[in-house]
């Protein structure tokens, strides 16, 4: 699932907690044992099982390279990483190397969690974008290695489209053809929808929101954009879908079945989802899809991008193994092997091409063009707290709980105090 984020939004480390876990724990002091000369086994944190092949591969062609060093691949599913994450950083028992998000980088390196990377001899991130390495610098200082990148695309069902007689979409579509469309395919007779519209917010929200004009957070990360007309035009697209045009599922059907598996089952028409999806449809049994980009709203295309990176626990006993892993990780070759499982799209420049060719049924190239109008993943300092709260609106809102006006009343004065606490 890539750098998916948002589906599952458990409860962040609190200040207190990463403190007592990260006191006596500096980057010049930390890990400086366990790494001369003998066995080291490195755990290494990672959370989508769909990848878990590829990061076997890796690190059984890094152990070739270090045969003294032995990589654990530690599989905890998206639902329950950060939680247990947030046990194991207080217990100091964090695995050595694991995924991070951009949207918990600023709170994991500002409680001196992680090991700054840009500190370390022969740091290298050249070959990455440079928002993806800025996204990752704290302080001055990288922590975080980019592993992938996604951007958000329009999946369809091909012969749902060629059952009710509409043509795929295209690069030229617009919210209106969205609409049209989900119309003509919805059919209650057969329990096909014509599209799932979650209060998902890198999947669905925040495009939909860009898409309009509007904004998530301020430029200077300061106050929310839920207050502007054209934020809330994006959101009320997107939950129209649900209220009136009866294309869509409802929340609670949305709850009940994750509409990914509703997409995958043939049971709704159209779908935007990120690239890390892209196994889970081409091994959906009887699924013909393909994908398309996001349509153009009333201020032209945008997608969100967004992207995962690699870093150090300050506690690992290991950090020199770890850094040697983490530095790999990063190299054009662990890229490579990535790019060739079709999971995700590989962080390196260049190296697109080896995914889009992975996975040939599907159109991929789309994800990879969309660069050019995508918009970075909405981040502060620490975000944890208003996305939280934010999610938890969306969710009174998408349930029918709580007005659109009235709901986006209280996310802005709600993010504006989390903001605020910083």
């Amino acid at each position: 699932m890539g750098s998916k984020i948002t589906r599952s939004v458990p409860a962040l480390l609190c200040a207190a907690v990463l403190v007592a876990a990260a006191s006596g724990c500096s980057s010049a002091g930390a890990g400086s044992g366990g790494d001369a000369g003998g066995p080291v086994t490195l755990t290494y944190g990672i959370w989508d099982p769909n990848q878990k092949p590829a990061m076997q591969q890796i690190a059984n062609a890094f152990e070739k390279l270090h045969p003294n060093i032995t990589v654990d691949v530690e599989l905890t599913p998206n639902a329950n990483y950060w939680t247990k994450l947030q046990t194991e950083a207080a217990s100091g028992t964090a695995p050595d190397v694991f995924w991070m998000s951009t949207t918990r980088i600023g709170l994991y390196a500002g409680q001196g969690q992680l090991l700054p990377l840009s500190d370390r001899s022969g740091f290298d991130n050249k070959p990455f974008p440079a928002s993806l390495n800025s996204i990752y610098t704290v302080g001055g200082k990288q922590y975080g290695m980019p592993k992938d990148f996604d951007t958000i695309g329009l999946w369809y069902n091909k012969k749902l489209f060629d059952a009710a007689g509409v043509k795929y979409p295209t690069a030229a579509w617009t919210w209106q053809d969205v609409i049209d469309a989900s119309r003509k395919l919805t059919s209650p007779a057969k329990g096909v929808w014509g599209i799932a519209s979650p209060d998902w917010t890198q999947e669905n929200l925040y495009n939909d929101i860009y898409q309009a004009g509007g904004s998530v957070i301020s430029a200077d990360k300061k106050s929310s954009g839920f207050g502007d007309a054209k934020t809330l035009a994006g959101l009320q697209y997107a939950l129209d879908f649900i209220t009136k045009y009866k294309t869509s599922p409802t929340a609670q059907q949305m709850t009940d079945t994750d509409p990914s598996q509703l997409f995958a089952s043939g049971k709704v028409a159209m779908f935007t989802d990120g690239d890390w999806d892209t196994l889970t449809y081409k091994n959906a049994p009887g699924l013909d899809a393909d994908v398309a980009p996001l349509p153009a709203g009333p201020a032209g295309r945008a997608t969100v991008i967004n992207g995962l990176a690699n870093v150090i626990y300050a506690k690992t006993p290991h950090a020199t193994a770890a850094w040697q892993f983490v530095k790999f990780l990063g190299s054009e070759q662990a890229n490579r092997i990535q790019a060739a499982s079709g999971a995700v799209i590989p962080a390196y420049q260049g190296l697109s091409d080896g995914w889009v060719k992975a996975v040939p049924q599907f159109h991929l190239q789309t994800f990879v063009d969309q660069l050019k109008y995508a918009v970075p993943y909405p981040v502060s300092a620490n975000s944890g707290p208003w996305i939280t709260d934010s999610q938890a609106l969306l969710d009174q809102i998408w349930g029918g709980k709580l007005s659109l006006d009235a709901g986006a009343q209280q996310l802005t004065s709600t993010m504006n105090a989390d903001l605020a606490k910083g």
